[in-house]
């Protein structure tokens, strides 16, 4: 009897796991979603600061997996956006090394969040000698992205904001409308409804 209880035990251990990590990235998910759209933008530097430690602990305690480390990428990515300026570099540079990470674990994971989220980090960063900016490389993870979420209202967003900040603006309506028509996110109305305020800005900016 023990033997058996012991192996049942040791069968819900990666069920047990898995519960934890998906409910420790909804709770960082959460908290950028209400930093980035409900707090005012002079709170959010600290905001990020402080999430940003904490998706560092996550990211440690799933090392393994690449959700953890997506969610890093995006929080901190969004810390460096937040605070500016050459000191937010070295910040940005640890959100590429956790994407990269996340990439080598499993591309597909969170519907190709880490290309998406590279490949706007290597069109708005300053290239050689500041940074390592390149928007060759931004189209490809951009690409690759959308090859993975067609449909995606970020992944369509930042392909639509990178074709509009290299003057293609055809193409950037196109993906921009095409992110409009994304299928609503039931988990992440928060974050869908800030994102459709961005399209409709930058589509308003277009006209």
């Amino acid at each position: 009897m023990k033997k058996l209880i012991f192996a049942a035990a040791l069968a819900c251990a990666p069920l047990a796991a898995v519960a934890g990590l998906d409910e420790d990235v909804r709770v960082l998910q959460g908290e950028w979603e209400r930093i980035k759209y409900r707090r005012p933008a002079a709170e959010q530097e600290k905001a990020f600061e402080a999430l940003t430690r904490s998706a560092a602990e996550v990211r440690a305690r799933y090392a393994g997996r690449a959700e953890p480390q997506i969610w890093y990428g995006i929080i901190a990515a969004s810390y460096a956006g937040a605070r500016g300026g050459l000191g937010a570099l070295s910040v940005v540079k640890e959100a590429k090394k956790a994407l990269e990470q996340a990439l080598a674990t499993d591309a597909a994971a969170l519907q190709g969040s880490a290309y998406t989220t590279l490949g706007s980090l290597y069109y708005q960063v300053p290239g050689w000698p500041i940074g390592f900016g390149n928007d060759d490389k931004a189209r490809e993870l951009l690409q690759k992205a959308l090859a993975i979420n067609p449909d995606g209202i970020d992944s369509n967003y930042f392909y639509g904001d990178f074709l509009y900040r290299k003057g293609e603006t055809e193409e950037a309506r196109q993906a921009l409308t095409r992110a409009l028509k994304a299928p609503p996110r039931p988990e992440r109305p928060l974050a869908d409804e800030g994102r459709r305020k961005e399209i409709e800005s930058l589509l308003a900016a277009m006209r």
